[in-house]
């Protein structure tokens, strides 16, 4: 039992082939040393044992909440979805926003661990402290979209009020490897599979209803002086400034035409460092600028919602007319990212911004990651060029896009030779038609919108993430592009190591408070401990919770370890690095630029106490990882929560 603030004590496990619920306290000591959020779900994720089957009954899906979520700390609406992932083998955590995880944590509960697999498709129900399993059959084989309306007429409540529900589509169900869980708002716990896992447990979806109860500081005047602290940097931020800062204004999306001018936006699968390939007459400028939150805000812009406890609205609903091979299409969707954008967009030579909004909906109902997405779609363009797919019944030419579109439903489907070989994955794929040259990804999962060419922080960053190639893990283009906490050389690869890993045991903190990571635009730790002490009760320096999230992401790499992975798979797109004979230079001003991976992987693993990618006893011991699984909840079960 733990009696820190900002904790329910109060889990539900679930045994879906037995169908039965039990409520499990959490273990006092692991949610002092992993936090919550990501860090605690890792833990129950390692405790159901690296060694387990991603799509199998043994993998654990877990939903966490931290001792943040849904409190008055700014941007706290956010939940963690942990598991071993089946697109890449490792251990996985993938976020959403809105306010399915304040109302999860409003409704009594820090958490859902999901064990087994159901005899036939059920939905849980979340009230007052109590889950319920209710029959879903009706609804496999809908789209997200349709099985939240069914759901809304089925539990009494409203979206928008106090329900939320996070669902797969028929990806998940069909197990495709990059499937994601998307909420009422479209937010979507995007990377690793996440819904194939849930699919595969025969899990349509999880409907919380909220009760009234926000988290109670231990410490309400440290918290206060936390809580006021950060909402002053946030305001003060020319990033975050709500109404004014450039996420406020134009989304993640601002980030479009500033990475385009900076050379560092891989096209066409990567082959290029700017959109500049795609139309050499109009130039690289105009190509970037048609897809780009300015461009979205003057044209398609019609709400900026937001997620619970949030002033900076960085979402940018859009509404489109887009005629599809004669058939008017009308959507209004929330949001234009920058990801979906680039991903379905210039690495895809795609510079249609109306067909994007269309793919992103789409992708959305279908539930795929629109990075995953997009990024398959320029692989199979370029092995279409390359005469790879000769054998397939289809394939795909560049910029395409009403095949993108239809591709789509396809692949969340599994109902065409080409959208099933895209379903694969790019490792799966690509060793199917021998086309490795053509892959952009890491551990099986593909890069983000940044470039390594330009961006060398981002080559060690999707080189050493946990969860495959994630800009998310450490995002060193705060510092590489926007200067926070201070500009450096996106050139220079000397010191990236050091910077990766830091930004990597800070996300891990704020990933299991579980907060916004755009608040680091503003925040830093002295932040983040005062609204921890104070929401807990404990009083930890910043030294103490730097440790924490070390101590998280050490725990991620054992488990990788433990299941087979090095510092091997700590590796590059061959066009990326320096010495691969596949080696692609970049264009523009990253013109002959390459990574040195080998020198910043060396770097790094200095930093971190590993020993080619792996975690060495003495570093486990000095940051007190218990190397034995153990239960990883207790306390009573039964239908009753837990009082002691």
């Amino acid at each position: 039992m733990t009696e820190l603030g900002g904790f329910n004590d109060h889990v539900a496990h679930v045994d879906l082939g037995a169908s039965d619920v039990s409520y499990r306290s959490i273990d006092d000591e692991d949610a002092k040393k992993y936090i919550g959020g990501r860090g605690l779900g890792v833990k129950y994720v390692f405790d159901a044992g690296p060694d387990v089957e991603p799509l199998g009954p043994d993998n654990r899906l877990a939903f966490m909440t931290g001792p943040l979520t849904g409190s008055q700390a700014v941007m706290s609406g956010r939940i963690a979805i942990c598991t071993k992932s089946p697109l890449t083998g490792t251990v996985t955590d993938s976020h959403h926003g809105g306010w399915s995880g304040a109302r999860l944590k409003w409704s009594g509960f820090d958490g859902i661990l999901f064990d087994g697999q159901a005899d036939d498709p059920v939905y849980a129900v979340v009230e007052d402290g109590e889950l319920e399993l209710r029959d879903a059959s009706h609804l496999w084989g809908k789209g997200i979209h349709e099985t939240r309306e069914i759901i809304e007429e089925e539990v009494e409540g409203s979206y928008g009020k106090n329900l939320s529900c996070m669902a797969i589509g028929p990806a998940g169900e069909n197990e495709v490897r990059y499937s994601c869980i998307v909420n009422e708002d479209d937010r979507a716990s995007g990377r690793g599979g996440t819904g194939a896992v849930m699919g595969n447990k025969g899990v349509k979806a999880v409907v919380v209803k909220a009760g009234t109860d926000m988290p109670k500081p231990a410490d309400s005047d440290t918290f206060g002086e936390g809580a006021r602290q950060a909402m002053q940097v946030i305001q003060e931020s020319d990033v975050t400034a709500p109404n004014e800062g450039a996420l406020s204004m134009y989304g993640t999306n601002v980030l479009m035409n500033i990475t385009e001018e900076m050379d560092g936006h891989p096209t066409k699968n990567g082959q290029y460092t700017s959109g500049f390939a795609m139309n050499e007459e109009e130039g690289s400028d105009l190509v970037a600028e048609r897809i780009s939150g300015e461009n979205v805000r003057e044209n398609i812009l019609v709400d900026e919602p937001t997620c619970h406890s949030c002033p900076v609205a960085c979402k940018k609903e859009v509404e489109v007319n887009y005629k599809h091979k004669g058939q008017d299409m009308n959507v209004q969707m929330e949001s234009y990212e920058y990801e979906s954008a680039w991903a379905l967009g210039t690495n895809s030579a795609n510079d249609d911004r109306d067909s994007i909004a269309i793919m992103i909906d789409r992708c959305n109902d279908m539930g795929v990651d629109t990075i995953d997405m997009g990024n398959m779609f320029a692989m199979a363009m370029e092995m279409s060029d390359e005469g790879y797919l000769d054998d397939l019944d289809d394939q795909i030419d560049w910029g395409d896009e009403e095949h993108m579109i239809d591709l789509i439903e396809e692949v969340g489907h599994r109902n065409s030779d080409l959208g099933d070989f895209l379903a694969k994955g790019p490792e799966r794929a690509a060793e199917e038609v021998d086309g490795h040259e053509c892959r952009l990804d890491v551990k099986g999962q593909t890069i983000a919108a940044y470039d390594p060419r330009c961006m060398k922080g981002m080559g060690i960053g999707y080189a050493t993430s946990n969860r495959g190639a994630c800009h998310l893990r450490g995002y060193t283009p705060a510092a590489e592009i926007l200067g926070i906490p201070e500009k450096v050389d996106p050139y220079e690869e000397e010191g990236k190591g050091e910077l990766c890993a830091t930004f990597q045991d800070l996300h891990a903190i704020s990933d299991s408070f579980d907060i916004c990571k755009f608040n680091a635009f503003a925040e830093g730790i002295e932040e983040y401990v005062k609204q921890y002490n104070g929401m807990t009760g404990r009083d930890l320096s910043e030294e103490e919770l730097m440790t924490a999230g070390e101590r998280v992401y050490n725990l991620e790499r054992y488990f990788n370890n433990l299941a087979g992975f090095d510092g091997a798979d700590d590796s590059l797109p061959g066009r990326f690095v320096e010495g691969d004979d596949e080696a692609i230079p970049g264009q523009g001003g990253s013109e002959g630029e390459l990574c040195d991976l080998a020198s910043m992987k060396a770097e790094y693993y200095s930093h971190r106490g590993w020993e080619d990618g792996v975690v060495t006893d003495e570093t486990l011991e000095r940051l007190d990882i218990d190397v034995g699984p153990g239960t990883g909840v207790s306390g009573s079960s039964g239908q009753a929560p837990a009082d002691d």
